[in-house]
């Protein structure tokens, strides 16, 4: 006997979603947790000024920052977060510009440390043939 066509199953069209969902909240709990420790450099009080950020086109700066005590650290360092002298600050700066001639080269200078620590630093690389160099600063608070 053939049976009748009403009696065929219908498929059902739906996507399950919730296995989706239940991956976004572990990555998210994943990048809550790690984007802290992730914090790369040394803590430095920077000075407010209203200057215009780089633009996302260029390649990534070579930082170099001062603390308030006048010691000096290289971004580009294997390790960032320990200080290094004027001499090694010299030969790192002027490999790394010699490999990327159009890398912007940055110095991020504590506001609460003397001023003669950011011109120390502008003529190492002055010896390191840097001809163009930015100062980082925060945003000047608009309130």
């Amino acid at each position: 006997m053939a049976r009748p066509s009403s009696s065929r199953r219908k498929f059902i069209a739906e996507i399950n979603v919730v296995p989706y969902i239940d991956v976004m909240l572990v990555l998210l709990i994943i990048f809550m947790i790690t984007a802290p420790l992730i914090k790369q450099g040394v803590d430095v009080d920077l000075p407010t000024a209203p200057a215009n950020p780089l633009g996302v086109e260029s390649p990534e700066p070579i930082v170099i920052s001062i603390d308030k005590n006048g010691s000096l650290y290289l971004s580009i360092n294997r390790t960032p977060d320990s200080s290094i002298s004027g001499d090694e600050l010299v030969d790192q700066v002027q490999s790394a510009l010699a490999k990327q001639p159009e890398r912007p080269v940055m110095v991020r200078g504590d506001a609460n440390g003397p001023y003669q620590n950011v011109v120390r630093t502008l003529v190492l690389l002055q010896k390191a043939k840097v001809e163009s160099v930015g100062l980082v600063t925060e945003p000047e608070d608009t309130n």
